[in-house]
């Protein structure tokens, strides 16, 4: 019991030294309070409309006639595309979409309404840009409709003149009427998705650079001597002591965001609070736990931190939010389990937004259960590199 209690002393003892760090080095105060709070509100802010709207679209209308102008007016009306420009002919709106002007044109050529009323099938052109493919894939999508809408227009009006009835017309020019259900999002709204593993992606990075740069500063600065003396040359005491105040305001920042996306923007969720609250504080001993396990394989503040920065981004692709992993190559899906933000997306996808139950995502908390196990086998390491190394610029 004694022994406990002191170790309990020697703690907050640590903690307090390290306390005073914090509030000595600015650094600590911009990466782990100032940026992640600004991202935050960035990719909330960024993405709060769920879609990009009044995208600029050109128009090519060689056959000038009311048909094609209440096409135009349409394709206007839609949130995703605003007609900003029209080109005499198809050249020009090339050259636009290719000096950025424009995402997409329409093109009408000379005689469409005509052939469209002599039931001559004419030929309406859209070109888009895909270089960016959520503009490329919703301005198709716009495009696409309103030269459907054309050809069903004369089609009702036919229809409707030979007498039949608007039921008949809707089974002739609808003969599948597709039941869509976008579950849990039916909005399709981006910011649900995109900022649920952006912002949590940036704060491990966070965590990983501190972690290793706060380890690898007290090799740089001459201070590991005095850190082990405090703990009495017992690095378990050590490092809890260390990173104690650190995991409280990451704690702090994380349960923050999660307060505000689901409590103050309301992101759609299925799953509990304390879900969220328990996602969170895994997160963060996660992150924590990599960053030292980074340093204790080789303690080299320079070392350490660009390989934690290399896997932190290297997450974002692995983790299978805007590509699916089981679409990539067999290796690269193998790999991704070596990302712990993977982990973390598929914990929030399943037991978060979808609401299934903790053993559907089994697999993915052992793994997060091995992340956090990773300092021990490396504890050695770092207790003979605070002891013994010399720190090499």
């Amino acid at each position: 019991m004694k022994e406990l209690i002191k170790q309990i002393k020697q703690v907050l003892l640590i903690s307090l030294r390290e306390c005073d760090i914090l509030r000595r080095n600015a650094i600590y105060f911009f990466c782990m309070v100032f940026f992640p709070v600004f991202v935050i509100f960035f990719f909330t802010t960024f993405l709060k409309e769920g879609q990009p709207s009044d995208m600029p679209v050109g128009i090519v209308d060689n056959d000038n006639t009311s048909t094609t102008r209440s096409l135009i007016r349409r394709l206007d009306a839609f949130q995703a595309s605003h007609v900003v420009a029209y080109y005499p002919n198809v050249n020009e709106a090339r050259k636009a979409i290719q000096e950025n002007k424009i995402y997409a044109f329409l093109y009408f050529p000379k005689g469409t309404t005509e052939k469209l009323l002599s039931s001559r099938q004419p030929k309406i052109s859209f070109y888009y840009s895909n270089t960016s493919l959520t503009a490329g894939a919703q301005l198709m999508k716009d495009l696409k409709t309103i030269s459907s809408l054309g050809s069903a227009a004369v089609g009702q009006a036919t229809l409707r003149a030979k007498g039949a009835t608007d039921k008949q017309v809707q089974t002739f020019l609808q003969p599948i009427r597709v039941d869509l259900h976008a579950v849990h999002n039916p909005y399709t709204n981006y910011n649900y998705y995109l900022s649920t593993f952006l912002v949590p992606g940036i704060l491990l990075l966070f965590i990983f650079l501190i972690s290793t740069y706060s380890l690898g500063t007290e090799l740089k600065f001459k201070d590991s001597h005095n850190l082990m003396e405090i703990a009495g040359n017992n690095i378990h005491v050590a490092l809890i002591g260390k990173f104690l105040p650190q995991t409280l305001i990451y704690l702090i920042i994380l349960l923050g965001y999660s307060w505000y996306v689901f409590g103050y923007l309301h992101f759609p969720y299925e799953g509990s609070y304390w879900m969220i609250i328990m996602l969170s504080v895994l997160t963060v001993l996660v992150g924590q736990a990599f960053g030292i396990f980074i340093f204790g394989l080789m303690p080299s503040l320079r070392m350490s931190m660009s390989i934690c920065s290399l896997w932190a981004m290297l997450g974002f692709t692995a983790c299978g939010a805007t590509f699916p992993v089981m679409a990539m190559d067999s290796p690269i899906v193998a790999l991704a389990n070596l990302f712990p933000l993977r982990h973390y997306y598929m914990i929030y996808q399943l037991c978060i937004f979808n609401g299934y139950p903790i053993d559907t995502a089994w697999f993915h908390f052992m793994a997060m259960g091995i992340f956090l196990s990773l300092p021990f086998f490396v504890i050695k390491n770092i207790r003979k590199a605070m002891l013994e190394f010399q720190y090499i610029p």
